[in-house]
């Protein structure tokens, strides 16, 4: 974080959640989208993302995926552990 309490760190995300969140949007207010009816979505969806400041990912949230590393880092060492302590 800088001095503002910013992240230093850029935001990603993945375009094709935003493809997801928008046609769950869509069928909730009684509309049916077609996927691939007017070509792929994921570009329109990654602009979209761009405009609001984030940067399109195809590995998708950067905090969610660090999240997830610290998460089975976290297995990793209780497995070593036990694993350690029966032998």
């Amino acid at each position: 974080m800088n001095a503002h309490g910013e992240s230093t760190h850029p935001e990603t995300f993945n375009p094709w959640s935003i493809v997801n969140l928008v046609f769950h949007h869509l069928a909730a207010e009684g509309l049916h989208p077609v996927l691939g009816e007017s070509g792929d979505p994921g570009g329109p969806a990654a602009e979209l993302l761009l405009a609001l400041g984030i940067t399109p990912a195809a590995e998708g949230n950067r905090q969610a995926s660090e999240q997830i590393k610290q998460h089975l880092a976290e297995i990793r060492a209780v497995f070593d552990v036990s694993h350690v302590e029966s032998s």
